[in-house]
């Protein structure tokens, strides 16, 4: 089996010390097994162990490996298609249970860092940023939907309001989310996994898993070792490859992009001197944000089927200096990609294999808070109270059309669609 380390980003640069975590090499009998060490698996994990299971993680490569311990590190609430959405697509009382949910999963990572005394440069606030007249009164709507569903914390910012807070001129207006905020997100998947070792449970590193035996108690076969369980949670997300192929067949790994430059010192306050974390209101969105030692984190575009751009920065470098034209000459330090898994609704697939096997992925592009809330339910149904994970269960989810021959090429010109929207302000 091949050892794999984490990707060189400016994350993995700037963990803070961890455990290396030995392969799986024996046969182990477990309450639940985990596949997957990132927030989905970890969550799910810490949930469990604080009802009183027992719990086995195994992941293929490292603790946040993928997307966990890769993105953006911002704290958005809701999901990638929010609550009007699915008001109209699936009825007002599937609107209203998923509604109830969608600020839980940033108040599930504040109490997990609060309680495991996890250091991971938490900052409060998150601000969506509007480019048009469009984009504005989408902002209006947004602010009054969420605060029909119970958000307390929205404050509408005009032009100059938002200049402040953002020292750029191409925003027209902003709102800020005082309960959104930012994170290291490799030190918070690996303070998590700490946290999860802390109660008991076990976490495997360097151990893919290579087949599910779908009986009365599953076994989950690496290749070196076994676990059987009473319950599993497949929690690979855009990393589970070809394991549960009828998973793979209703998604679609893309790969997104980010760059960090150079700690800015001082200057730091002439682009961000709010500290919040930033995404614009474009359906292909740039999204930014400081550093804890004040770098900027900047990243943006996507590649449809998860190909490894070979030029990163000459892909968003752009981006950053025609939002800051003030940073033109600044250096470079790390660029890197990593997949998150679309669905063709953009909403999150969750559900069971058979009744002891359960499975969440596909957040979108909303995963840091989403697969937080999605722990928290899997255990839930696991101690049999499955009425919130099975409102996400019963959404229907549809294959990609064309199947995987045209999946991409038929996405990516449905976003060069809606980017030329974008640009042209309509």
């Amino acid at each position: 089996m091949s050892h794999t380390e984490y990707p060189d980003s400016y994350y993995a640069a700037s963990a803070l010390p961890h455990a290396v975590r030995r392969q799986l090499q024996e046969d182990l009998h477990t309450d639940v097994v985990v596949i997957g060490a990132g927030y989905t698996g970890l969550s799910s994990a810490l949930h469990l162990l604080e009802a009183g299971y027992s719990v086995v993680v195994l992941e293929a490569a490292r603790v946040g490996w993928g997307a966990s311990g890769r993105n953006g590190g911002q704290l958005v609430q809701s999901y990638s298609r929010d609550v009007d959405v699915i008001a109209d697509k699936y009825g007002q009382d599937t609107a209203r249970m998923l509604g109830s949910m969608m600020f839980e999963g940033s108040q599930i990572i504040r109490e997990r860092v609060k309680k495991y005394q996890i250091q991971c440069d938490l900052k409060d606030g998150g601000l969506f940023v509007a480019l048009s007249d469009k984009q504005v009164h989408g902002l209006r709507e947004h602010k009054a939907l969420w605060e029909q569903y119970g958000h307390k914390g929205l404050e509408f910012l005009d032009a100059r309001q938002t200049q402040d807070v953002v020292h750029s001129e191409r925003y027209r207006a902003a709102l800020l989310d005082h309960w959104g905020g930012h994170i290291h997100p490799l030190n918070l998947a690996l303070g998590e996994a700490a946290a999860v070792e802390s109660l008991g449970g076990k976490i495997f590193e360097q151990s893919a898993v290579t087949s599910i035996e779908r009986t009365a108690k599953p076994i989950v076969r690496t290749e070196h070792g076994s676990v059987q369980a009473k319950f599993v949670v497949v929690a690979g997300n855009a990393y589970l490859g070809g394991l549960v192929p009828e998973l793979a067949a209703k998604s679609m790994p893309c790969g997104t992009q980010v760059i960090a430059t150079e700690p800015l010192g001082e200057r730091w306050q002439e682009v961000l001197p709010s500290d919040y974390c930033v995404e614009d209101c474009n359906y292909l969105l740039d999204y930014f944000r400081l550093s804890g030692d004040k770098r900027l984190i900047y990243g943006g575009g996507v590649i449809y089927g998860a190909r490894d751009p070979e030029h990163i920065e000459s892909i968003v470098r752009p981006k950053l200096e025609k939002t800051f034209p003030q940073l033109k000459d600044v250096r470079i330090d790390f660029a890197w990609t990593g997949n998150f898994l679309l669905t063709l609704s953009r909403l999150p697939q969750f559900g069971r294999l058979n009744d002891n096997i359960y499975y969440m992925q596909g957040y979108s592009g909303h995963g840091v808070t989403t697969t937080h809330l999605a722990g928290k339910l899997v255990a839930e149904a696991i101690k049999g109270q499955s009425e919130r994970f099975d409102a996400f269960a019963s959404l229907p989810h549809l294959p990609f059309p064309g199947g995987r021959l045209f999946r991409v090429p038929a996405t990516a010109l449905g976003a060069w669609y809606y980017s030329l929207r974008d640009k042209l302000g309509i």
